[in-house]
C-alpha cells in the first residue's frame, strides 16, 4: 500500500550500514517501490524519475515529472516519494521538483515492461 513504509531489506539496502548518507542506488531502490495511482505501475519503470542527488550532510533531491502538466496525482506523488524517502536511513531531508523538460515519452522513457503493459510498440 502506498502509505505502508518501505523497510531497508524490501528494497535490499544493508540495514548495517555505516551512518551517513545513503547512496544513489538506496535512493533509487526506494524510489522503485513508489507507484503512479493512476496506472499502478512505479514511477521509475514509468520514466518518470530525471535526476537523483543525494549530498553529504542527506538531502536529497529528486528531479521528476508527471505523465502529463494537468496530472492530478502529482501532488500525492511528491508526498508519496517524500514519506517514503525520509524513512530511509542517513536522508535527513528530502526535495522533489517537478520539472517539464524534456516531455515526458513514454515510448523512449518508460521500460519494456511498462510499454508492454501500455500496448505501446
Amino acid at each position: 500500500m502506498a502509505d505502508e513504509p518501505v523497510t531497508t531489506t524490501e528494497v535490499g539496502i544493508d540495514a548495517e550500514v555505516e551512518p551517513g548518507p545513503p547512496t544513489e542506488e538506496a535512493v533509487r531502490a526506494v524510489l522503485d517501490t513508489v507507484e503512479d495511482p493512476e496506472l499502478r505501475m512505479s514511477i521509475t519503470e514509468l520514466g518518470l524519475v530525471y535526476g537523483v542527488e543525494v549530498d553529504p550532510e542527506g538531502m536529497v533531491t529528486v528531479d521528476m515529472t508527471l505523465t502529463s502538466p494537468a496530472c492530478p496525482v502529482g501532488p500525492m506523488l511528491q508526498g508519496m516519494i517524500y514519506h517514503k524517502l525520509m524513512q530511509t536511513p542517513g536522508v535527513e531531508d528530502v526535495e522533489v521538483n517537478l520539472v517539464w523538460n524534456p516531455p515526458w515519452d513514454p515510448r523512449t522513457m518508460a521500460s519494456e515492461d511498462v510499454k508492454m503493459a501500455l500496448g505501446i510498440w
